[in-house]
């Protein structure tokens, strides 16, 4: 489907189509899924084996640019979604706790008529996979994370002072009216927060602008950082001890943990280790000159990476 096939889907269902920036045309297209009593906004490409790809912070589904086309071409179909609160998906009020983004990864699957699929997320993307590797291991076959560690590895492990620094965001973004901060001057906040976290160069102008556009639509502020206030919040509360609790876990899935050497969000020796909570094949990988969007600054050795392992389940 077409940017402006998709948009007349949406004005006929009586909403706001979305930006440009996120109903684009390429070798995909555009649908919608509805899953855990939410509409999502997908983009599919090839056939075969289900490949879901979770995007993070920031961003929205366009952040797989360069590994949609090349796990379709491997003989993959592979399924981006933007998540609960980002691009043209549902925004509610609610939903942004752990249980529910990782019931909505395991619903997509579900939802788009496979029993199981190769899992890869990404920043909070990754989070959200590691979580549903565990609370929904039957629609988890194989597991890949790029720049996330285990969760637990950052709830219960100490966390050094030089990651401690690089996590000021987090304290931000539980601020009353920290969307205000993001939102400002179309959004420059966020576009510095990606080049602080990423290798010197990226991202490029037209990254940069469509991460702004995306951004700003709708809701996606208030939303984006209700993410990073349940992970917080929670570790005081019943539920967050009731989430480690449950995340103590093993991870029973093949799980590849891929992580950029120059990560200025989550430090790599923040997020090694977390194979301690994988009990099934597991490999580490650094990605060289690469920093916390590895699949976008580096994507020839992402894509080599994931189709190694994602060919290594079948």
């Amino acid at each position: 489907m077409t940017h402006g096939a998709a948009a007349r889907v949406w004005q006929a269902a009586g909403m706001t189509a979305p930006d440009d920036v996120v109903l684009l045309d390429g070798p995909w297209e555009h649908r919608e899924v509805a899953a855990g009593g939410a509409r999502f906004h997908v983009v599919e490409a090839g056939t075969g084996p289900l490949v879901l790809l979770l995007h993070g912070f920031p961003e929205f589904w366009w952040a797989w640019r360069h590994q949609i086309p090349a796990l379709a071409a491997a003989g993959y179909r592979v399924v981006a979604p933007d998540l609960r609160g980002y691009g043209a998906s549902d925004k509610p009020p609610r939903g942004y706790d752990a249980f529910t983004l990782a019931a909505d990864a395991a619903g997509l699957v579900r939802a788009l008529g496979e029993r199981d699929a190769v899992l890869v997320g990404h920043g909070f993307g990754g989070l959200i996979a590691w979580t549903a590797a565990v609370l929904h291991r039957p629609v988890v076959r194989r597991l890949a994370v790029i720049g996330a560690p285990h969760p637990l590895r950052l709830r219960r492990d100490p966390l050094g002072v030089p990651q401690l620094r690089a996590s000021w965001y987090v304290a931000a973004a539980q601020i009353p009216r920290a969307e205000a901060w993001l939102a400002r001057d179309g959004a420059t906040a966020v576009v510095d927060l990606a080049r602080r976290w990423a290798a010197p160069g990226w991202p490029d102008d037209e990254t940069a602008e469509r991460l702004r556009a995306a951004f700003l639509l709708g809701n996606t502020p208030h939303c984006a950082l209700e993410y990073y206030r349940w992970a917080t919040r929670s570790l005081f509360r019943p539920d967050g001890y009731r989430y480690a609790q449950r995340m103590a876990e093993p991870v029973t899935a093949p799980t590849l943990q891929l992580h950029g050497e120059l990560d200025g969000c989550v430090l790599p020796e923040t997020a090694a280790g977390s194979q301690r909570w994988v009990r099934a094949p597991y490999e580490w990988r650094l990605v060289p000159k690469a920093g916390h969007f590895a699949h976008e600054e580096a994507p020839d050795d992402v894509n080599a990476a994931l189709l190694a392992w994602a060919e290594a389940g079948t």
